[in-house]
């Protein structure tokens, strides 16, 4: 036992180190100018893609429930965090992280509300539910004074600045970091297991004793706080909320992420979403052709890897480098038997 968690302690500790390198590197690119605003704009949503991607995951993925209204969370705490921002008359370097907070935690209320009903029912409801939510929301946004209507809101000040162009990547990155440890580590819990088993057969898990709408309603409302949470980035990322943006294809867009990487793979929905926010980019000159290709790489990987790239499988960076080392010492071994 004390073996294993030492093991474990390693893993994360090699994982943080690579973290914070990669983090270093990318940092010095965007300070350095080697990477444009554009770039730098791209990868911070690549972060808020990967919020996304994890934190739905916890419920479609880990948990096993469809929820179809991602978006409208994440609308939710966009609203949230630039209303705060814009009139509470603080240094963005200040009101924006309480901004965020506040998002997350508006959009975790709605997750409850809108939970405590759903989640004791069975089956889709979940996902009818959500859906209703995700267009009711954006309605709603859409009609009132002080989210601006349909016009939307703008002039949300950003920390992304000539002066300073890494201030928005920062705390995208900050917060990706800490929901990916936060999933492994809730994942590998006694609290993840129980969820996991929900999963696998909610009949059984309840018979046993897990109680099974306290999980389904804590992880659901887990996904909605950081769903918030990468709302609010996103709005302080392009300066301005439009309700349009926000609708059901947005929410199935987050859904493709997790399903092409693998549901219940933390690993699998970071890579998704790296992708899927990269590939349009880098298909931009192809602009007639760029949703085809996109619809068929989706099509393909359906069709020939339905559980996804990496199923339910995760990447381990030093569990990698471990079986490349045994894998060298078996050959090595194997040659020294032949020659001798």
């Amino acid at each position: 036992m004390g073996a294993l968690k030492k093991k474990t302690g390693v893993y994360y500790g090699v994982n943080a180190i690579l973290t914070v390198i990669l983090f270093a590197v990318l940092l010095f690119l965007i300070d350095s100018g080697t990477l444009s605003r554009y770039n730098t704009t791209i990868i911070t949503n690549v972060c808020i893609n990967v919020i996304l991607a994890v934190s739905l995951n916890l419920v479609t993925g880990i948990l096993g429930q469809l929820v179809l209204g991602h978006a409208g969370f994440m609308l939710v705490g966009a609203y949230a965090a630039a209303l705060f921002t814009k009139n509470i008359g603080l240094p963005l370097s200040v009101s924006l992280p309480i901004g965020l907070i506040l998002g997350g935690l508006l959009a975790a209320v709605f997750g409850v509300v809108i939970g405590i009903p759903a989640l004791r029912l069975r089956g889709d409801y979940l996902a009818i539910i959500t859906l209703g939510f995700g267009e009711i929301i954006r309605v709603v946004a859409n009609n009132l004074k002080i989210t601006n209507g349909a016009q939307g809101l703008g002039g949300i000040s950003s920390l992304q600045t000539r002066n300073n162009p890494a201030g928005m990547f920062i705390y995208a990155f900050a917060i990706a970091a800490l929901l990916i440890f936060l999933s492994f580590t809730f994942g590998r819990s006694r609290h993840g297991r129980a969820v996991l088993s929900i999963r696998e057969d909610e009949i059984a898990a309840e018979s046993m004793g897990v109680n099974t709408t306290y999980y389904k309603l804590f992880t659901f409302v887990l996904a909605a706080f950081f769903a918030g949470i990468a709302g609010g980035l996103a709005a302080h990322q392009t300066g301005m909320i439009d309700p349009s943006k926000y609708d059901f294809n947005r929410s199935v867009e987050i859904l493709i992420m997790v399903v092409l990487g693998g549901m219940g793979s933390i690993t699998g929905s970071v890579i998704s979403a790296s992708v899927l926010t990269l590939l349009p980019e880098m298909l931009r000159d192809f602009d007639q052709y760029r949703m085809l290709v996109y619809s068929v790489i989706l099509i393909l990987v359906m069709l020939f890897k339905p559980s996804g790239l990496l199923g339910r499988y995760e990447i381990s960076i030093p569990g990698l480098f471990q079986k490349l080392t045994g894998f060298i010492r078996k050959k090595s071994s194997g040659k020294g038997e032949a020659q001798s």
